[in-house]
């Protein structure tokens, strides 16, 4: 297996959240609690593989937050925290990487920054967690609530996840622990002798667990909307017929009379997609970082040009946000796929089908277009950095 893998705990039921699902698959600004995480360490260059603890009855639920994501199998939890992290990391056994990444599925606000401080503490530590440091005044009291004692709050921290760890050293201090339903995987490892430090946090890195949790944080997704930058892209291509049975277009392989011609496998709207994506960034267009004339691009998959760039859009620090892709031409029809084309570009940028539009026009018979000689595509991308 490769050098760091991740697991996120996402078998709790989240009883203090309300509502009728647990609180890791309700609706956070447009996606799940637990998409929002996923999606960061999935993107994430370091992380080489990402499994889910989930509950048994769950798999509905983890499905629709997981679609289109490239992850294992889900395993299944066990009764408390500390056993469903056991599960998770029997799971790795066979294979185990040289570093585990383990974090709460409802902390959705993860960052990248966070994420490599921990990685980076790996070289020097048995473990490292993501921690804050407390600054609030802290009171100690008795059970009526009366002030007893101040504690100091020098070299306290409030710790957050994730927290990693040396696979074999943590497997081992699991496997040694006595089942008393520890909530913080560094407690075990510090039961058995491992060397843990704390790497900084953030105070974006928020568990949601009540209610009140789920207005802070969709209070936080409107704020960081609002002075984040949101820029927008533009694409255009064409490409004529050929001889052929099919055509491809935005992912979908369309039956018709003739195909497209070009060298990959001229997909006119994934073309223009891509040089949408580069444009926020200000990245040239899709021949600058594909040339026509390099061989090893005769007949691929535009899919691979349109993940490069959502790449190098998120390396950038944006997030791609919404999508739109209009499909011009006289034939074929585009109606029937259009359900398709969506999911296979939700699939290829790892959104939501919600945020994926693709429609399709005529020129009314008019220029190279109406006369059925090619088809010509129009993209627009959304990214918030």
């Amino acid at each position: 297996m490769g050098h760091t893998a991740a697991l996120i705990v996402a078998g709790g039921r989240g009883l203090r959240a309300g509502g009728s699902i647990p609180k890791q698959y309700q609706n956070l600004g447009g996606a799940s609690v637990l998409r929002h995480a996923l999606k960061t360490f999935v993107n994430h260059a370091a992380i080489d593989v990402v499994r889910v603890v989930i509950h048994p009855d769950d798999y509905d639920l983890y499905n629709l937050a997981a679609e289109g994501l490239a992850l294992d199998p889900p395993i299944h939890g066990g009764a408390t925290r500390q056993e469903s992290c056991w599960n998770g990391l029997k799971n790795f056994a066979a294979d185990p990487p040289r570093n585990i990444l383990i974090h709460d599925a409802a902390r959705p606000f993860i960052g990248v920054p966070t994420i490599n401080r921990v990685i980076a503490a790996l070289d020097q530590f048995d473990g490292a967690i993501a921690a804050v440091p407390v600054h609030d005044t802290l009171k100690k009291a008795d059970d009526n609530g009366v002030i007893c004692a101040t504690i100091d709050r020098a070299n306290l921290w409030r710790a957050q996840t994730p927290q990693g760890f040396r696979y074999a050293s943590l497997y081992a201090a699991h496997a040694n622990a006595a089942l008393n339903n520890l909530t913080d995987d560094a407690a075990i490892a510090e039961a058995h002798g491992l060397c843990v430090t704390t790497v900084l946090g953030s105070e974006e890195n928020i568990k949601v667990t009540t209610p009140e949790d789920f207005t802070r944080a969709e209070n936080r997704l409107n704020k960081r909307a609002a002075i984040h930058d949101f820029r927008t892209g533009n694409g255009i291509d064409v490409h004529s017929f050929k001889p052929g049975d099919h055509a491809m277009l935005c992912g979908v392989r369309v039956p018709h009379s003739q195909g497209l011609a070009g060298h990959s496998d001229s997909d006119v709207g994934l073309h223009a997609l891509t040089d949408a994506l580069l444009g926020t960034i200000g990245a040239g267009d899709i021949g600058a970082h594909f040339p026509p004339s390099d061989p090893q691009w005769c007949g691929v998959d535009s899919a691979v040009f349109l993940k490069h760039s959502a790449k190098l859009v998120t390396d950038a620090g944006g997030q791609i946000r919404h999508v739109d892709v209009t499909l011009i031409c006289e034939a074929p029809k585009i109606g029937p796929h259009r359900d398709a084309m969506r999911a296979r570009i939700a699939n290829i940028l790892v959104l939501d089908i919600t945020r994926v539009s693709v429609k399709a026009t005529t020129t009314d018979g008019l220029g190279f277009l109406g006369r059925g000689e090619g088809v010509a595509a129009q993209a627009t991308a959304t990214v918030l950095f």
